[in-house]
C-alpha cells in the first residue's frame, strides 16, 4: 500500500493565497495535480478524486503554482452569446397577449400571434416570455379564492399546548369517525375513540355523523372508559362542533382540535379504523342494520381490548395493560362490568 503526502508546493501555495483561504474545490484541485506530479498515475488520481483523465489533463494544464487563481474554476460562458433576434414590437404583443390571458401559456400565445400576422415559433414565444419576468416586466397572476369555507369560531376546542403531557390513560383519547359501505347507497358513520395510552378502544356506528349524535357517542365514551378522561382530541369535522363541544365542556373535558390537513398528529386513531375495518369488516359477516351491527361491533369491541395482544404494549391486552397499571381490579370479571 502506498502513502502519499502533499508536497512542499501546495503549503508554499496556500501561504501566498491570501492567508491560505482555499476552497474545499480548489484544494481538492491541487491535492489532485499534487498526487499526480509524484506518481504520475492518471488511473490512480481518478479514482481517487472521482474525476476523468481529461478533467484531470485540463487542471494540470491550466495551473500554475506562482498564481492560486489559477485553481479557480474558469467560466463556461461562451464569448459570444447570441442576442435576441425578436423586435421590440414582437415582445409587445407577446406581453400584451399573455396580460389578457395571463393563464395561457406560450403555446396559445404562438397560436393567437400567428393569427394576428407575427410568425414567431412557440420557443420564441417562451423566451420573451421568460426574459419579461427576469426584467419584471410580466407578472404572474396571484388569483383569486373562490372555495374559501367560512371558519366557525370555536368557544371552547383549542388547539393542544406543545408541552401537554401523555402519561396516564385517560390523558388524550382521539376520536375519529369511519365511514362504512357495505352496500351500494348504505353509509354507516363509525365513531372510533383510542387512548393514546393504555390503546383501549370504542366503538360505535350511527346512521349519520352529527354533532348530537357525536355528543351522544360521547356518553357511550364516558361509559365504556375504565378511566375518567382528561382530554379528547378530534379533527375539525363539522360533528365536533355545536352539542359535541358543549357537551365537552359541560363534563369539564378539554377538547383540542387539530390544524387543517394534519391527520397524522391523529395518527392512533386513524391506525384504529384501519385495524377495525381488516380485523373486524372484512373478516366476520355482519348485520347491516345499526341496532344490530352495535351488538356485534360491542362483542369486537371485547375481543379487540381483552383478548388480542398488542405489539405496542409489549404484546399485552389494554385489559392487562391496564390491571398491571393498578387501574383495574384482576378479581373483576374480564377486568370491566360492561364488557
Amino acid at each position: 500500500m502506498k502513502v502519499f503526502s502533499i508536497a512542499k508546493g501546495f503549503h508554499k501555495l496556500w501561504k501566498d493565497h491570501l492567508g491560505g483561504e482555499l476552497s474545499q474545490k480548489e484544494r481538492d484541485r491541487l491535492r489532485a495535480i499534487t498526487l499526480f506530479q509524484h506518481t504520475k498515475d492518471a488511473s490512480l488520481v481518478g479514482e481517487t478524486f472521482g474525476i476523468s483523465r481529461a478533467t484531470l489533463y485540463r487542471w494540470v494544464k491550466q495551473c500554475d503554482t506562482r498564481d492560486p487563481s489559477s485553481l479557480k474554476e474558469k467560466s463556461r460562458r461562451p464569448r459570444r452569446v447570441r442576442k435576441p433576434e425578436w423586435s421590440k414590437e414582437l415582445v409587445q404583443a407577446v406581453r400584451d397577449l399573455r396580460e389578457q390571458y395571463p393563464r395561457w401559456g406560450k403555446d396559445k400565445l404562438a397560436v393567437l400571434l400567428a393569427r394576428t400576422g407575427w410568425h414567431a415559433s412557440v420557443s420564441t414565444v417562451g423566451r420573451i416570455m421568460t426574459s419579461l419576468k427576469k426584467r419584471g416586466q410580466l407578472a404572474e397572476p396571484k388569483g383569486t379564492v373562490i372555495s374559501a369555507k367560512r371558519r366557525v369560531k370555536r368557544f371552547y376546542a383549542v388547539r393542544k399546548p406543545r408541552g401537554y403531557p401523555v402519561q396516564y390513560p385517560g390523558d388524550l383519547v382521539q376520536i375519529d369517525t369511519l365511514d362504512v359501505r357495505p352496500l351500494p347507497s348504505v353509509i354507516f358513520k363509525q365513531f372510533t375513540a383510542r387512548d393514546m395510552v393504555s390503546r383501549w378502544d370504542v366503538i360505535e356506528v350511527r346512521s349519520v355523523a352529527t354533532a348530537r349524535t357525536a355528543a351522544e357517542f360521547l356518553i357511550t365514551l364516558d361509559a365504556r372508559m375504565p378511566f375518567p378522561l382528561r382530554a379528547i382530541q378530534v379533527d375539525g369535522g363539522s360533528e365536533f362542533y355545536a352539542d359535541f363541544e358543549s357537551a365537552c365542556k359541560e363534563k369539564g373535558i378539554l377538547l383540542y382540535v387539530l390544524p387543517p390537513k394534519s391527520p397524522k398528529l391523529n395518527g392512533h386513531v386513524e391506525r384504529a379504523n384501519r385495524t377495525h375495518t381488516e380485523e373486524f369488516y372484512e373478516v366476520y359477516p355482519t348485520t347491516w342494520t345499526v341496532r344490530e351491527l352495535n351488538e356485534e361491533l360491542q362483542e369486537w369491541e371485547r375481543t379487540y381490548n381483552c383478548i388480542r395482544p398488542h405489539q405496542s404494549l409489549g404484546y399485552k391486552t389494554p385489559l392487562q395493560f391496564l390491571q398491571e397499571c393498578g387501574i383495574l381490579h384482576t378479581d373483576s370479571p374480564s377486568g370491566l362490568s360492561h364488557m
